[in-house]
C-alpha cells in the first residue's frame, strides 16, 4: 500500500471514530446583508383559497417592517420585505422561492404560507443555504430535522404544533368533562393527519378508544354523511381537524340534525372568522390555540395600540392571521438584533439557537430554541365561543 493510501486510510478510520461526518457544518448564506439593509423574502396566498389567511398575514408583516425601520431598523440596518404571491399553488411557491433566492438575494425567508407550498419550496432555500423562519404551518416537517442532514437545520417553527396542541386540548376536554366516546372528523391531507394523530397518540395514553373516525376531502362543502354517522356512533365530542368554512358546515349540520354534542377544533378554526360567519351554528365551539385572541374595546395597553394602528393602516380589524404575520418578523428582528452587529447566516443561527426567549405582547408563550430544537412551544389554550366572541378558558395546556 502506497503512503498516500495509508494516510488517507488512516484519516478515515479518525473520522469514523468521531462519529462525525465530514459535511457536518450547515452552510449558511451571508447574501442580502448590506451595510443599509437586510432583504427579507416571504410567499402568501393573495389571490387564491386561502387569501383570507394570506393577506392579513403579510399586512402584519409589513406592518412590523414599518416599525422596525422607523425605530431605526436593526444594529442600522433597514429590513427590505420581498412579497410573492403563490396563490397556495405549490408550482407558483417554488418559482416564487427560486425568484427571491436567485435574483432578489433574500437573507432568509420569514412566514412562508401554507403545508404544501413550504414542503415544494424548502429544498431550495436548503440548497442556497437561506434559513426558513416561522412558516405559517404547524406541519412537522417545518421543525424536525435529520441531524444527518445539516441543511436542514436551516427550519425555525414558532407557531404551535397540531400534533401537540391536539393533544393538549384532548387531554384537558376528556378529563374535566368526563367524555366517554370522543370522535373525530378530519380533513384528508397532511394537517388532517397531524390532528388525527395528535388525537389518537392521546387516547392511546389514555386507554381510550375512538367511538368513530370520519374524514372528508379537501374542499368538501356537504357533511351530512360524516355527521350522521357520528351521531349514530354516539359520540359525546367530536375533535375537527377542519378550517373555517369545514368547522361551520358541520356543526351547521349537527344543528339541523337537533344533536346536541360538543365539539373541539383544532388550532386552524381559532380564528375570528368562524363566529362571525357561523354565527349561532358555531356557539359553544372550543378550539385548541396559541394565544388569547384581542378584540379592540377590551383589549389594553400595547395591544390596543396596535390593534387601533394595523386598523388606520389597513382600513380593517386585525385578526388572529395578522397577529402571526406580526409576530413572524418581530421575532425575526429579536433573534437579528441579538446575533449582534456584524451580522452573518452563522451568527443568525447561532442567535435562533442560543436558547434566548423572545416574547410577543399579546401574551403567548414565549419563543425559545436550542441546537436540538427548532420548535418554540408547545404550551396550549383552549378557548370557546361565547356569545360570539372568542373566551379563554384554559391556558398553559400540555400533554
Amino acid at each position: 500500500m502506497s503512503k498516500s493510501f495509508r494516510a488517507l486510510g488512516l484519516a478515515v478510520s479518525a473520522l469514523a471514530l468521531t462519529g462525525l461526518p465530514a459535511a457536518a457544518q450547515t452552510k449558511v448564506t451571508d447574501q442580502g446583508i448590506s451595510a443599509s439593509e437586510i432583504v427579507i423574502g416571504t410567499h402568501q396566498d393573495l389571490s387564491g383559497p386561502i387569501k383570507t389567511w394570506g393577506v392579513p398575514v403579510s399586512n402584519g408583516m409589513k406592518m412590523a417592517a414599518e416599525e422596525i425601520n422607523a425605530a431605526g431598523g436593526i444594529h442600522g440596518r433597514k429590513i427590505k420585505l420581498i412579497l410573492e404571491d403563490s396563490g397556495y399553488d405549490p408550482k407558483r411557491a417554488v418559482l416564487a422561492s427560486q425568484k427571491m433566492v436567485e435574483r432578489d438575494k433574500v437573507f432568509a425567508m420569514v412566514g412562508p404560507m401554507g403545508s404544501p407550498t413550504v414542503l415544494a419550496a424548502q429544498d431550495i432555500l436548503f440548497d442556497a443555504g437561506v434559513l426558513q423562519l416561522f412558516p405559517l404551518t404547524a406541519a412537522e416537517f417545518t421543525f424536525k430535522f435529520d441531524p444527518a442532514k445539516p441543511q436542514e437545520r436551516l427550519k425555525f417553527n414558532n407557531l404551535l404544533p397540531y400534533v401537540e396542541s391536539t393533544r393538549a386540548a384532548v387531554k384537558y376536554m376528556l378529563e374535566t368533562k368526563n367524555f366517554k366516546k370522543p370522535c373525530i372528523m378530519h380533513q384528508d391531507d397532511e394537517y388532517g393527519k397531524n390532528v388525527l394523530d395528535g388525537f389518537t397518540q392521546q387516547l392511546t395514553a389514555m386507554k381510550l378508544t375512538p367511538a368513530s373516525v370520519t374524514s372528508y376531502k379537501r374542499g368538501a362543502s356537504d357533511f351530512s354523511a360524516q355527521v350522521a354517522k357520528m351521531k349514530a356512533d354516539g359520540c359525546d365530542v367530536v375533535v375537527l381537524g377542519t378550517v373555517i368554512r369545514e368547522t361551520i358546515g358541520a356543526m351547521g349540520e349537527a344543528k339541523k340534525l337537533g344533536w346536541d354534542v360538543t365539539f373541539l377544533g383544532a388550532t386552524p378554526t381559532n380564528v375570528l372568522e368562524v363566529p362571525a360567519l357561523g354565527k349561532e351554528a358555531v356557539e359553544g365551539l372550543y378550539a385548541a390555540s396559541g394565544f388569547e385572541i384581542p378584540y379592540e374595546d377590551t383589549a389594553k395597553g400595547k395591544v390596543k395600540d396596535w390593534l387601533a394602528n394595523y386598523k388606520k393602516m389597513f382600513g380593517s380589524d386585525a385578526n388572529t392571521q395578522a397577529i402571526i404575520g406580526y409576530n413572524a418578523m418581530m421575532t425575526f428582528a429579536f433573534y437579528a438584533e441579538k446575533a449582534g452587529k456584524d451580522l452573518t447566516g452563522q451568527k443568525m443561527m447561532n442567535s435562533l439557537e442560543s436558547g434566548e426567549q423572545f416574547r410577543d405582547i399579546f401574551n403567548s408563550p414565549p419563543t425559545k430554541f436550542s441546537k436540538t430544537d427548532h420548535l418554540a412551544t408547545t404550551i396550549t389554550q383552549v378557548q370557546q365561543v361565547k356569545n360570539g366572541r372568542w373566551v379563554l378558558i384554559k391556558e398553559g395546556l400540555m400533554f
